[in-house]
């Protein structure tokens, strides 16, 4: 009899287990995502400067908005940068810069978390921050466990067919996802207090740093690619006067990284272009100016 009472009582407790797990949500965050989704003005993100002790509240408060009655119970924090806060529930995880191996450290250190969540049952539920296109496949499998994976978005995420034409590569992810959150970008600043008032009235970024940016982007990555790869590559920019388009968002994806934001559209033409340029190697500071600009005139003084 005692044997029976407590088989029962065990799996009694293992069934509540399970209940509790399938209402836990488990966020994981990649910081420079997160300011960019807070639209931070600087090239280069302040994370040193950013107060993660309302970031709970925030993300359980956008998952109520969204439908969802669940709590956060604890948050990974990917971050490049060294971290000197601690927040109780919050996990950091040191990831290499992403101009050094293009966000791989990143994404294997989410996508390892993701899978053991997934593996273990250890939650129902999991909001992702990251526009990481490369997370498709292990968010399909931890889906294919009963997981549901939840994704952080910005307005953009309620015209999805705007947007898949817009950004095809961040609407694929966005498609992937359970519910997508939307957040608006000035709350979450003030969460982070990322974004000070002399920030956001800040002088526009000089297109010239913007445009040295993009070619230092496009030559690393082209310096990555095997010589049969590049040589591929220009015979279809002889045929197309449009790049490739994993190509495209592979670029794109990088500069999103590197600016931590998005490109305007005439960014985005500027990018291609510079991108025709190193790939046929005709790259001229000249003869590449950001749309809306003008070039430099010469002085007309004689040289002393």
């Amino acid at each position: 009899m005692k044997r029976d009472y407590f088989s029962h009582a065990s799996k009694e407790a293992h069934r509540k287990n399970q209940e509790n797990a399938a209402q836990r949500c488990i966020a994981l965050v990649d910081a420079r995502y997160l300011a960019w989704l807070a639209q931070h003005a600087q090239t280069k993100s302040k994370h040193e400067s950013v107060n993660r002790q309302g970031l709970s509240q925030f993300l359980g408060d956008a998952l109520s908005q969204a439908g969802m009655d669940l709590e956060v119970q604890r948050i990974y924090w990917y971050s490049e940068d060294p971290e000197t806060l601690d927040v109780d529930g919050q996990i950091v995880r040191r990831v290499l810069s992403h101009d050094e191996d293009g966000g791989v450290s990143l994404l294997k250190s989410i996508g390892q978390d993701l899978s053991r969540l997934a593996e273990h049952s250890a939650c129902g539920h999991v909001l992702l921050a990251s526009d990481d296109e490369r997370l498709l496949t292990v968010i399909d499998n931890a889906q294919l466990t009963g997981m549901s994976v939840h994704i952080l978005a910005d307005d953009a995420a309620r015209n999805m067919p705007k947007l898949h034409q817009t950004d095809p590569g961040w609407g694929r992810l966005l498609s992937q996802a359970d519910r997508r959150v939307v957040v608006q970008p000035k709350a979450l600043a003030e969460i982070l207090q990322s974004v000070t008032a002399r920030e956001v009235n800040a002088t526009p970024e000089d297109p010239e740093i913007i445009r040295q940016t993009m070619t230092e982007v496009i030559q690393a990555w082209w310096a990555e690619e095997p010589e049969d790869k590049r040589e591929e590559l220009r015979d279809e920019l002889h045929i197309n006067r449009g790049i490739p388009q994993e190509v495209d968002r592979q670029l794109l994806l990088r500069m999103r990284h590197r600016l931590t934001r998005a490109l305007s559209l005439p960014e985005k033409k500027m990018l291609r272009e510079i991108f025709r340029a190193v790939a046929f190697e005709t790259l001229s500071a000249d003869s590449l100016q950001m749309p809306g600009t003008q070039p430099a005139v010469p002085s007309m003084e004689e040289p002393h």
